[in-house]
């Protein structure tokens, strides 16, 4: 793909499909330049967003099996709005074993809600080597959980307890004791801000838009005449009479959900191809609508580059649960852009993350429809079969030693490559019809 050319047929938006946005450097700011103080305050006019962090504090302490847990939070505060809320702290190596709860009072109504459980293991990551991971600015943190528009808080932080027998004059005994908390935690409340509005689009001496709000679909026919011009004589004979690559799905761009550019890393790194993708669930929750999934994914781009420390969102594309398509990471949604979901899986992958939480909770039809038709259309590209399998080079992670050339189906969960629950049961069995669906979109 060195030399990438857009092809004229058929493509309203061909510098959003492979070329990167730029800023200048004057306007990319650090990750942490937008970090904030808390205060009670509305929303100032003309913010677009921003992230509350909030020490936590040691709260009453709780008996827990008959032993004294460690336990922080924050008591009920009034705060400025936001929408995503998330608990980070100092080691990216310390996991956080215990709970993670948190209620919200909703703004306008002064509802509070019920507590919810806020997962305590993000196994999003970029890989153990690389320069985002050896930054030194990357944090250890929960996922983010959508909550809506909220002005009020309240968090409690609960170390497990940990049981052990001991054998006395007596006879057997139980001890329990409690975990250590990391270090540092500290409450993230996210307001994902407004996107601002698109206006004209600028439009090239050619008639293409450069910062075009979707990528329109194409064909079959034309999609493969855009292989064709892309690839040129990269292609064997086989891959010119016949491409088995997916019509290409709509894709709403960066710009389209309203990326604030100026939050992540000027640069855009690549990798060398894309042979696999794994699909991860946000775990944000469910509660959202489609028409608020802009703001759903502005608020993780957010959480993941100024409360995590990485460098853009970490995913290469998302999907909600209407099926509409996203681009995540900047760089060119045809370009083998390095994401950072798979921990030691990252290289000469793709990550596709579908907003809301999988366990236990079907996904809908359309976002599994939408995963079909976008992985039939990038790995297409690649040459990739969605039935197949491949091998990638793990990268180092808990379930595969780094080096080790690990085989695993070309549409993998992200559990295969890394130990968690991620995407979600629900989500992960639909993966054999993910496959099979894709596989036919590209007319294998």
């Amino acid at each position: 793909m060195r030399g990438f050319l857009a092809s004229s047929v058929g493509v309203a938006c061909a510098t959003a499909l492979a070329l990167p946005l730029t800023q200048p450097a004057s306007a990319v700011a650090s990750p942490a330049s937008s970090r904030t103080a808390s205060m009670p305050a509305a929303r100032p006019a003309g913010l677009s967003g921003g992230t509350q962090s909030l020490p936590l504090a040691p709260l009453t302490r709780a008996r827990v099996l008959g032993s004294a847990a460690p336990e922080q939070g924050l008591a009920r505060r009034d705060v400025r709005h936001f929408s995503m809320v998330g608990v980070i702290w100092d080691d990216p190596d310390t996991a956080l074993h215990g709970s993670v709860q948190v209620r919200t009072r909703a703004t306008g109504s002064g509802t509070w809600s019920d507590w919810q459980d806020i997962g305590t293991h993000n196994d999003d990551a970029p890989d153990p080597d690389s320069a985002e991971r050896t930054s030194g600015r990357v944090r250890g943190s929960t996922p983010p959980l959508w909550v809506g528009d909220s002005d009020g808080v309240e968090v409690r932080v609960r170390a497990e307890g940990v049981s052990r027998t001991e054998d006395t004059a007596r006879g057997t005994r139980t001890l329990t004791s409690a975990t250590a908390l990391p270090t540092g935690l500290r409450l993230e409340l996210v307001d994902p801000g407004e996107a601002e509005p698109a206006g004209p689009e600028p439009v090239t001496r050619a008639g293409t838009p450069p910062e075009a709000t979707e990528i329109p679909a194409l064909d079959l026919r034309a999609t493969e005449q855009e292989v064709q011009a892309l690839y040129g004589s990269e292609l064997t004979r086989s891959q010119r009479v016949k491409p088995y690559i997916g019509p290409r799905p709509r894709i709403v761009t960066r710009r389209g959900w309203g990326a604030d550019e100026k939050l992540r890393e000027k640069k855009f790194v690549y990798t060398r191809n894309v042979k696999a993708a794994f699909v991860h669930h946000t775990d944000t929750g469910n509660g959202y609508k489609c028409s608020q999934a802009a703001s759903v994914i502005r608020g993780i781009y957010r959480y993941h580059v100024t409360s995590m420390g990485w460098r853009d969102i970490g995913y290469n594309f998302l999907v909600d649960k209407c099926g509409t398509i996203y681009e995540g990471r900047a760089g060119g949604v045809a370009k083998p852009v390095l994401g950072a979901h798979t921990l030691g899986f990252n290289t000469k992958s793709m990550g596709i993350a579908v907003l809301g939480s999988f366990g236990s909770a079907k996904p809908p039809t359309a976002a599994v429809k939408a995963i079909a038709r976008l992985t039939a259309w990038k790995l297409g590209i690649w040459g990739g079969n969605p039935k197949g399998k491949t091998y990638l080079k793990s990268g180092g992670g808990n379930l595969y030693r780094k080096g080790k050339n690990v085989r695993l189906n070309v549409i993998s969960g992200h559990r295969d490559g890394f130990a968690t629950d991620c995407p979600g049961l629900q989500l992960y069995r639909k993966l054999g019809t993910t496959r099979t669906t894709a596989a036919r979109f590209q007319g294998r």
